[in-house]
């Protein structure tokens, strides 16, 4: 007998770590597969722009031009990882993810964010696997796919090459690629396919820097399809 619960003991033990470790580490879909609920166009004008395709968020660059989808459950995260899949069609597509997005009031803008940019391949590394700054009122640092860029307190920038990161090989042109996104305070990775593709780390003071928001899918240009499925979020401390 006590054999017998020595045994039973050794084979529940792992499964409640098991458990308790998916528990502490898990990634809530954002995406039903279905419907856009909980997501929306954020310019009045593109609402058919952005559909749902056989468990797929489909935009189309024709109906939109340049626009964005917000995830509108949650309209102020912070710190976050987020991954998904996307595929582009279009020899010039362009699209991206857009975080800690707010409405831009100076107006030069229709939003300010930190913009992770996605676009057809051989559209070059200041574009496919980029960060970009929509950030009117301050400096838009180059940062680059390969680039890993510290911003100090007083806006200077100083760049250093990711070793064995994304290369544009690694991009699978025309079919899913995945995304993997880590916000959290002033550091932010954009990794594709398993490989680092851009880093940034910026030490202005609070005021200058961008602190939560919402997280937008982008279409950029008409005569371009940008599709997103198995969209996952983890809020992160």
């Amino acid at each position: 007998m006590k054999l017998m619960k020595r045994i039973q003991y050794l084979c529940f033990f792992p499964l409640c770590l098991a458990l308790g470790a998916d528990k502490g580490d898990r990634f809530v879909s954002i995406f039903d597969g279905k419907s856009l609920k909980g997501w929306s166009p954020v310019s009045t004008s593109v609402e058919d722009a952005w559909v749902v395709r056989n468990g797929v968020i489909r935009g189309d660059g024709d109906k939109g031009g340049r626009c964005y989808l917000a995830y509108v459950e949650n309209g102020k995260i912070s710190n976050f990882e987020l991954k998904l899949s996307y595929r582009l069609t279009g020899s010039k597509a362009n699209s991206g993810i857009s975080i800690r997005a707010v409405i831009d009031s100076s107006g030069r803008r229709d939003f300010q964010s930190y913009h992770a940019d996605l676009g057809a391949v051989g559209m070059g590394k200041q574009v496919m696997g980029a960060w970009d700054f929509h950030t009117p009122g301050r400096k838009e640092h180059r940062c680059f796919r390969g680039d890993r860029l510290v911003i100090d307190k007083n806006d200077k920038p100083t760049i250093t090459q990711i070793e064995n990161g994304l290369k544009e090989e690694d991009i699978r042109e025309g079919e899913w690629n995945d995304v993997h996104l880590i916000a959290r305070g002033n550091h932010f990775k954009f990794i594709i396919n398993g490989k680092l593709s851009s880093e940034f780390t910026e030490h202005l003071p609070k005021k200058k820097r961008l602190h939560g928001g919402m997280i937008q899918l982008q279409l950029h240009n008409p005569k371009m399809l940008a599709e997103f499925k198995q969209l996952r979020l983890k809020t992160l401390p």
